[in-house]
């Protein structure tokens, strides 16, 4: 029989796996108690600055009976063979975003985690953020009346001035749509419900990247995927909603989500954040206000909140929030982007999606449930 803790696995001791572990430590669910790396020396380096266990390969990590939860934190390229492989090993699996490069590919991973009656969870989780879940309860609760539209905008030059290794984000499977869409999509099904139907218009801006960091600065990047994706998106409940992604954009001053009702207006905060501010204008108001946060959990030490909803789940039973089926469907959407711009017409989008509950107020900041 399983201890209460929920015991994790991390596989990728990259940049982002600092504030999964930092996650873990926050929440008495969960422990980390092995991390694997293509790189064993960053492994061990990461077991050492922590305190976990055991630094290790994937191959001994997934053989470990006492880990229940892979979060995979490898490239986007990798994620399917290892989340394939954790779901043989019979773990449940939490994937970084996207769940997939490929669409095929993303549902594959469900279909194997069906068949094996394991878990699929993925990034990003910070739907669940103190931010998010007072936009999610304004909009449940009336406050804008019937949400009718929507924009979201994500626009800057790129990552190559600052980021170590940034090729990565302009190959196949990379570009401002794979690499930040998902934050802002997941923040507007979760808001908004299940897509319906999407077109857009996607291309290169900039073909060439030069890297301005070390250690590779200097190296030229040609860029494979488009670096400019606007979309726009019909959802099931009606709504219309305008989104821009963007690494060619060298300053804009845009909102980064805003919803529009039949009674007013809501801003919404960085989706890539677990934070406010939450701000409101209704119809006939002179002016925007501040709304406080209704739910907690907006520290960045948190980021890996998602992984924390999966642990409580696993052992109160009840489903994860930060689930492969939304994971799935954003990515149609991001792909649908693409293949309208290419093919020149509408996608219908057909991945199912069910929004899950919101958390509920007033829980504690270690706790996800009551």
């Amino acid at each position: 029989m399983a201890s209460k803790r929920v015991k994790l696995g991390i596989v990728g001791c990259g940049n982002i796996s600092k504030a999964y572990i930092l996650t873990a430590q926050s929440f008495p669910i969960m422990e980390v108690t092995a991390v694997a790396d293509l790189d064993l020396d960053r492994a061990r380096e990461k077991a050492k600055e922590f305190g976990i266990p055991k630094a290790c390969t994937t191959k001994e990590l997934l053989a470990d009976p006492a880990i229940e939860i892979v979060v995979n934190l490898t490239v986007p390229k990798a994620h399917t063979d290892v989340a394939l492989a954790a779901i043989a090993a019979g773990k449940h699996v939490f994937n970084e975003k996207p769940l997939a490069v490929k669409l095929e590919d993303g549902k594959k991973i469900l279909a194997a985690a069906k068949k094996q009656k394991v878990r699929v969870g993925c990034a990003p989780g910070t739907f669940l953020g103190g931010g998010l879940q007072t936009c999610r309860k304004l909009i449940d609760d009336g406050a804008i009346g019937q949400p009718l539209a929507a924009t979201a905008f994500m626009t800057c030059p790129g990552h190559e001035s600052w980021h170590p290794s940034p090729e990565f984000y302009y190959e196949v499977g990379g570009g401002p749509m794979m690499d930040m869409g998902p934050y802002y999509l997941t923040a507007l099904t979760q808001m908004l419900g299940p897509v319906k139907r999407v077109t857009g218009s996607a291309k290169i801006l900039k073909p060439e990247r030069v890297i301005g960091s070390e250690p590779k600065k200097g190296k030229k990047i040609t860029v494979e995927t488009p670096d400019h994706i606007t979309g726009v998106l019909d959802f099931a409940n009606g709504a219309v909603v305008t989104i821009v992604t963007s690494f060619a954009v060298w300053h804009a001053h845009l909102p980064r989500i805003e919803v529009y009702g039949s009674e007013g207006t809501l801003s919404v905060p960085d989706p890539n954040s677990l934070r406010g501010p939450v701000a409101m204008r209704l119809a006939r108001e002179g002016d925007w206000r501040d709304v406080p946060l209704t739910h907690g959990h907006f520290d960045g030490h948190k980021w890996g909140i998602g992984v924390a909803d999966m642990a409580y789940a696993l052992r109160s039973g009840r489903p994860h929030r930060a689930n492969g089926e939304n994971a799935c469907h954003v990515l149609e959407v991001m792909h649908a982007f693409l293949s309208a711009s290419r093919d020149g017409k509408h996608c219908t989008i057909e991945a199912p999606f069910t929004r899950p509950p919101p958390l509920p107020r007033g829980l504690a900041e270690n706790a996800l449930d009551e």
